[in-house]
């Protein structure tokens, strides 16, 4: 009896990159591409990963830094969840977020605790056989589980900025992050400032408005003094509106932290020299409106190193700066002086007023008179995006877009502006310009890069977003936010209802694109880099909370849902049949996780049988040489693994499904597959 043939076993492996892809054709479509995706993002060098969390943040401890310790015990008496434990002995103390019969799981250790007796309220309830030992769980799905049940410990103790509504601005100013909520009235905005305590309101200390006196410029530092009153006030800024010093009819604005005594109808002096100016009354507290959209820049107009200020505005009221000390409001002399966006360019603040573009006086934003070097600039149409170009043989540019066309001003000052109309067919929607490597925006055709608007203008082929069109369609009127993530050269765009794309760009052209869901949409964003050059990454939320992304392995504790489903693969012989044996996909990562692989044949025909979902667990964790605590962490972690899974089935092509959803489980990353399948007969 003739045996028969063997049979041939081949493989295919493919990585997987580019993001989704909802338009193009199966058959001609790049097979590392996904079909559908959510809360994945693309790596600047392909793969898959999915998202980071975030978590609510006011300076306090951060939930994803949170270390829990275990404490062996004999249990004698009643406990509690939530119960904060005390060494009779040591005073140590903790509170038990987990316990079995023979431990107890604690978080915000305070002192050493050892074998002794373990204390509620004064009252013994176990007996400890050792002192705690930090991170020990008996298991890695513990270890995750442990981290995340003391995140969460921490996660309660972090409020919002007390008030009412969203967050109408966030800021990073000075190594301190600041937020803007209206009060619980909702009559007036109030700066707060995150502290190791939680947020605090900063006082934005007085205005006191003067008019004509003599002839000698009150300047910042002076100390004024009632000639009647004898009050007292150290100035912090001063706001000329109208006149001269020299002429002797200088008007305006002074702003200071505080006073001693009541200023009333008098004059002012400085030292010797009196009747410097004109007051009709006390000073009154400098508040902020109620409502509007802030938008914020970091500017040094001085040079120093200590003379880095924090410019804003808000469209409800008028442009601000505030040094950390001292809150002054910028003056243009607009009958409506409420500027809807800012910026900063060649040592000129810029501020723009419907389709008016405005600038100061060269080294003084106080200064908004021709005479100074302010000067106003028309662009014919609404403007919604300020963006600063650096580089290039001119010094850099400053990008001034509309909603459908997109101007750079070049040159250093009024005396020689050179602005140059980029592109007249296709601008920005507002808060949606970024600079990574050149201008990204969302425009009405979608996801745009200034590169492909100059070659394209305002048409689909200018567009970088095609494999995404139909969702983005259906959000581009939302669009609300946008920010850049430095560390893995992406743009990030928010919608108003939590949903958001992440771009990844690589060597000026796109990596790839991904929807994500946000369980607390983006209301305003930021993201700087601190004095030590880390990039931070905060978001004000509609329900007033203030979150840290990149943090965490949740969104504020609730899970992260995420799915893959790439598109259907036919290996390189779209008319041939294939018998499917196994997958093996590569996983890369540093901690446990758990999640779900599926795959669909021939188009996900009804009338093939399709896979049962496999569940796959990695432990993918690296311990390195003197990072770790002796006895606490896991020796035979690995940072790169296969995981496997069982084909059966036979089509013309197949596509690999992959999903989770967890608060607890470390971000994965996949990088790519290998399929073994058998040849069969050419489909008729």
């Amino acid at each position: 009896m003739r045996a028969l043939p063997p049979v041939q076993v081949q493989s295919k492996y493919w990585a997987f990159r580019g993001g989704m892809d909802q338009v193009t054709p199966s058959i001609s479509v790049n097979p590392g591409r996904c079909r559908t995706a959510s809360n994945m993002e693309v790596g600047s060098q392909g793969g898959l990963s999915v998202t980071l969390g975030y978590e609510r943040f006011s300076g306090q401890p951060s939930p994803s830094a949170a270390a829990y310790s275990v404490i062996p015990v004999t249990i004698t008496g009643s406990y509690a969840l939530g119960n904060t434990i005390t060494g009779a002995t040591s005073a140590a103390t903790g509170v038990i977020v987990a316990a079995t019969s023979t431990y107890f799981v604690i978080t915000k250790v305070t002192g050493t605790f050892q074998a002794e007796t373990i204390n509620i309220s004064g009252s013994p309830v176990a007996t400890s056989s050792a002192g705690a030992m930090q991170g020990a769980a008996p298991t890695r799905a513990l270890d995750a589980t442990y981290k995340n049940l003391a995140a969460d410990e921490y996660r309660d103790d972090i409020a919002a900025p007390t008030g009412s509504g969203s967050i109408r601005g966030i800021h990073r100013f000075g190594g301190d992050v600041y937020a803007i909520r209206d009060n619980a009235g909702g009559t007036a905005g109030v700066m707060y400032k995150s502290t190791s305590s939680g947020w605090s309101a900063v006082s934005l200390g007085r205005t006191l408005a003067f008019t004509s006196g003599g002839t000698v410029e009150i300047q910042s530092g002076d100390t004024i003094t009632g000639a009647t009153s004898a009050a007292t006030a150290v100035v912090g800024r001063v706001c000329k509106t109208s006149g001269t010093w020299a002429g002797g009819d200088a008007a305006g604005f002074i702003y200071f932290a505080s006073q001693t005594g009541t200023f009333q109808a008098e004059n002012l002096n400085i030292g010797a020299s009196l009747n410097v100016a004109t007051i009709a009354g006390n000073s009154s507290a400098t508040t902020l409106p109620a409502g509007g959209r802030y938008e914020f820049v970091n500017y040094n107009f001085s040079g120093a190193a200590s003379t880095l200020k924090m410019y804003g505005c808000n469209g409800v009221g008028k442009a601000f700066e505030y040094d950390g000390t001292t809150f002054a409001y910028i003056s243009t002399g607009m009958a409506t002086d409420t500027p809807e966006h800012i910026g900063a360019f060649k040592n000129h603040l810029f501020l723009s007023f419907d389709a008016s573009v405005q600038h100061s006086g060269i080294g003084d934003p106080m200064a908004w008179s021709v005479v100074l070097g302010a000067a106003e600039i028309a662009v014919g149409e609404t403007v919604t995006s300020f963006l600063n170009a650096p580089g290039g043989t001119t010094g850099g540019a400053f990008i001034i877009y509309t909603r459908n066309a997109t101007y750079v001003l070049y040159g250093n000052s009024a005396s020689d502006w050179n602005l140059v109309s980029f592109n007249p067919d296709a601008g920005a929607i507002e808060w949606t310009a970024q600079y990574v490597g050149q201008g990204v925006v969302l425009d009405d055709r979608g996801i745009t890069l200034m590169s492909t608007s100059q070659s394209f203008g305002n048409f689909a082929a200018s567009e970088v977003s095609a494999g995404i069109r139909p969702y983005l369609s259906a959000l581009r009127n939302t669009a609300i936010a946008s920010c850049i993530v430095r560390e893995k050269n992406q743009y990030r765009l928010f919608f108003s209802g939590g949903a958001a794309v992440y771009t990844t760009l690589l060597n000026g052209k796109v990596a790839g694109m991904i929807p994500v869901s946000l369980t607390n949409p983006v209301a305003c964003i930021c993201s700087l880099e601190g004095a030590s050059g880390e990039e931070e990454i905060f978001f004000g939320s509609t329900n007033g909370m203030v979150y840290q992304m990149e943090r965490g392995t949740s969104h504020d504790g609730e899970p992260i849902v995420w799915t893959a489903e790439l598109v259907f693969n036919h290996l390189d012989s779209p008319r041939q049949l294939k018998r499917f044996r196994k997958a093996t996909v590569e996983v890369s990562g540093s901690g446990y996780c758990v999640f779900n692989m599926a795959y669909n044949l021939g188009y996900g025909s009804s009338d093939l049988p399709q896979s049962v979902t496999n569940q796959v667990t990695t432990a993918l964790q690296s311990s390195v040489w003197d990072t770790f605590v002796w006895d606490a962490f896991f020796w035979d972690g690995q940072s790169l693994t296969p995981a496997e899974a069982d084909l059966d089935g036979t089509a013309e092509n197949i596509s690999l499904v992959f999903s989770g959803s967890s608060d607890e489980y470390d971000s994965i990353n996949l990088n790519g597959a290998i399929v073994s399948y058998t040849p069969q007969r050419a489909l008729r």
